[in-house]
C-alpha cells in the first residue's frame, strides 16, 4: 500500500485479478512526492509510457513503475447498494444541507475496511471522497440516500438518479488503447509523471472518481 499525503487510488489482488480503492490520506512524514490525479484519455502506450490527454487539454506523460497494477470499472446499480457493503463515494455538499453523490464505487469484499475515511478530493471543486460501510440505504422520491458509517462516525448522502455507480473489474494491457479512459493516481516527476495504478475504462464504462 502507497501511503501519500493526498488520497490515492490503491490497486491490489483480490479474488478479481485486480481492485481498486480510494486510499486515506497518510500522515505528513509519509509523503514521499507530489501527488497528483491524471483523468483522462490514452493518446498512446507502450511498454512502461503511457500518453495521456487530460480532462484539462493538456497532454501529459506518465511512467509506470515497476510492478504496476491495472484494473477497470464495470457498471452497477443502485439496487445493488445493501447496508454492510463497502462504498467510496464522491460527493458535493448540497444547498439543502448533507451531501450530494456524484459517484459511487462499490468496493468487492475482501477489499472492505481499505482506506476508510472522509476526506478532500479533487474530482470537483469543494468535493469530497468517503470510504464507509453502509449502515443502511432508504430509496427516496428523487433516489437512494444512504447513511454510511467510518470511524465511529455517521454520514447521509444522497445518490439522485442517474449517479454513476461502479465496482471493480479485471483488466489487461490490450484495453490500454487510444481514446480508452484512465484514472491515474500518479507522483509528480522530472519526466511527467509516475505512477503505480492505473484504472482504464472499457466496454463503455469510464471510471466515474
Amino acid at each position: 500500500m502507497i501511503k501519500t499525503i493526498l488520497p490515492a487510488l490503491m490497486l491490489g489482488f483480490t479474488a478479481l485479478s485486480s481492485a481498486a480503492l480510494p486510499a486515506a490520506p497518510a500522515q505528513a512524514e509519509d509523503q514521499k512526492a507530489e501527488q497528483v490525479h491524471v483523468r483522462g484519455s490514452i493518446v498512446t502506450y507502450s511498454g512502461s509510457a503511457l500518453k495521456v490527454k487530460t480532462r484539462e487539454g493538456e497532454t501529459v506523460d506518465v511512467t509506470l513503475a515497476d510492478g504496476w497494477k491495472l484494473a477497470s470499472v464495470a457498471n452497477a446499480a443502485l439496487t445493488d447498494i445493501k447496508p454492510g457493503d463497502f462504498v467510496g463515494i464522491a460527493s458535493l455538499p448540497s444547498e439543502g444541507g448533507g451531501d450530494g453523490a456524484l459517484e459511487v464505487l462499490i468496493f468487492p469484499p475482501a477489499m472492505k475496511g481499505a482506506g476508510e475515511g472522509s476526506y478532500g478530493w479533487d474530482l470537483k471543486p469543494n468535493s469530497s471522497m468517503t470510504n464507509a460501510t453502509v449502515a443502511d440505504a432508504v430509496k427516496g422520491v428523487d433516489g437512494r440516500t444512504v447513511t454510511v458509517s467510518y470511524h465511529g462516525k455517521e454520514k447521509k448522502i444522497a445518490i439522485p438518479d442517474g449517479t454513476p455507480v461502479v465496482t471493480i473489474a479485471p483488466a489487461t494491457k490490450d484495453d490500454l488503447v487510444p481514446g480508452a479512459v484512465v484514472f491515474i493516481p500518479a507522483e509528480k516527476a522530472a519526466s511527467g509523471a509516475l505512477a503505480h495504478q492505473v484504472l482504464v475504462g472499457k466496454n463503455g464504462v469510464v471510471p466515474p472518481m
